[in-house]
């Protein structure tokens, strides 16, 4: 009996309900049912092309078969491809085998049925299902996974724009910021990512052996293969590369699999950040009843759903690196290397799509410590030492910085009285004097607030 348990990959184990909606796409009955599509598909184009009159146009009620061989592809239909295969010992000339045994009994399709496959090498069909995979599996999970993680923290950028909250840099005391504004920033890098996979082109090819329509053009060497080539795969929803040789290079894969990367990488910086938040008790987080955060230490809320996220989105990153360093690159005109490769697209993207998962959970589960964002605040007066010593050099005075690094790197703590008695001796402009006594930690926000609000 087949139990999760026994799984080797936490995609189809542990985590295998949570990337469900993926397998449609990138399970070998994906790959399988979109071959038998685009063999399909090719062949009900090759019938409606009035120069290749060796198959006619193929009646309402065949082509209505045809489709609902496509529409209603079963897991039994892929079992019986892959018992072929088991004797062809080739994956793809097996979905010729099972397509011409299914329609042996329509005698429009038997008469003609050796155009099933017509002018084809492989590569042909395993190309252009792949890109409709990969294109239907971006469109509809991935990318809406990402704008849904995007979404979050632009409103939670707009409900903390007015929260003011002690910056770091280098990990020390740093000007303040505002709390959306930190979420804004997060938001604003992932929209730029969205828009680069948005608008990413997915390419394919249909032009034979060594891309050059050499089979095409010995059977009807007066027809334009190539434009008939480019109508067929802007047909299914892709956009011709006319230059290949056996294979579509991948390019466009590596291009999509470098800004889901750069995603990932932006939502790993986005977890070790929320995790240091959440370790200064500016997050608290909502508890379940039920949850145990440490085997031994009951008091504890552990900030799981970051680190898991931040775990499995360097998982994927390092595949999605190898897919996209390896798949530019074949032999000559073609080597085998790329086919094995491709089939753990799925696996990448399974794991971005658990951590995206997760980290909306946690995203879901954070409240704001107002508390002890203002305690950190009120208790770092030194971080004035900027404003001061900028208004100082607008006024000509000299060494300001220099007199404010030997103020605050002193013995003395800093607090609101020192630095009051210190801009009290400045010959500075009253209105300059006024805004500086005024500032606190909680004021020196800059336009934050504003930049928060409008993402």
């Amino acid at each position: 009996m087949t139990s999760a348990l026994n799984a080797l990959s936490t995609i189809d184990g542990r985590y295998s309900a949570q990337v469900d909606n993926l397998r449609p796409f990138f399970s070998e009955f994906g790959l399988i049912k979109n071959r038998v599509k685009i063999e399909i598909l090719w062949l009900i184009l090759l019938g409606d092309d009035d120069e290749i009159k060796e198959v006619p146009k193929f009646s309402k009620k065949t082509k209505q078969q045809l489709d609902l061989i496509i529409q209603h592809f079963s897991l039994e239909n892929a079992e019986s491809v892959k018992l072929i295969e088991k004797d062809t010992n080739h994956d793809v000339k097996a979905v010729e085998y099972w397509l011409k045994d299914s329609l042996k009994s329509n005698s429009e399709i038997q008469a003609v049925s050796e155009f099933i496959h017509f002018a084809c090498t492989s590569e042909d069909i395993n190309n252009l299902s792949y890109a409709l995979m990969l294109k239907e599996g971006m469109e509809q999970v991935i990318i809406p996974s990402i704008k849904m993680l995007e979404k979050n923290l632009s409103v939670k950028a707009k409900l903390y724009s007015s929260i003011p909250m002690l910056a770091r840099t280098h990990g020390q005391t740093a000007s303040p910021t505002s709390l959306g504004k930190e979420f804004a920033n997060v938001s604003s890098r992932i929209s730029r990512q969205i828009v680069a996979l948005t608008t990413q082109d997915y390419l394919g090819k249909m032009n034979g052996a060594v891309g050059n329509y050499n089979a095409h053009y010995s059977a009807y060497p007066n027809k334009d293969w190539h434009n008939f080539s480019k109508v067929f795969i802007e047909s299914i929803g892709l956009k011709q590369n006319a230059y290949t040789t056996q294979i579509e290079p991948h390019d466009f894969m590596t291009e999509i699999f470098h800004s889901v990367i750069r995603v990932n990488s932006i939502l790993i910086d986005l977890n070790r950040d929320l995790w240091s938040y959440i370790s200064n008790a500016y997050f608290t987080q909502k508890t379940l009843k039920n949850e145990v955060g440490s085997s031994t230490m009951p008091h504890k809320v552990n900030p799981i759903d970051f680190e898991n996220s931040e775990g499995n989105l360097g998982l994927a990153n390092a595949l999605l690196t190898h897919l996209s360093e390896k798949l530019p690159l074949s032999r000559l005109q073609r080597d085998l290397t790329d086919s094995t490769v491709l089939r753990n697209i799925g696996l990448a993207l399974g794991y971005s799509l658990v951590a995206y998962k997760s980290c909306l959970k946690g995203l879901d589960k954070i409240e704001v410590n107002q508390e002890k964002i203002n305690m950190d605040l009120d208790g770092a007066w030194e971080i004035l030492a900027e404003p001061i010593q900028t208004v100082m050099r607008k006024n000509g005075i000299s060494n300001p910085y220099e007199k404010l690094k030997e103020l605050t790197r002193g013995s003395q703590k800093i607090n609101q009285k020192v630095l009051h008695d210190f801009i009290s001796t400045l010959e500075i402009p009253k209105e300059d004097k006024v805004y500086l006594i005024n500032l606190t930690p909680q004021t020196y926000l800059g336009i934050a607030i504003h930049l928060a609000s409008n993402i």
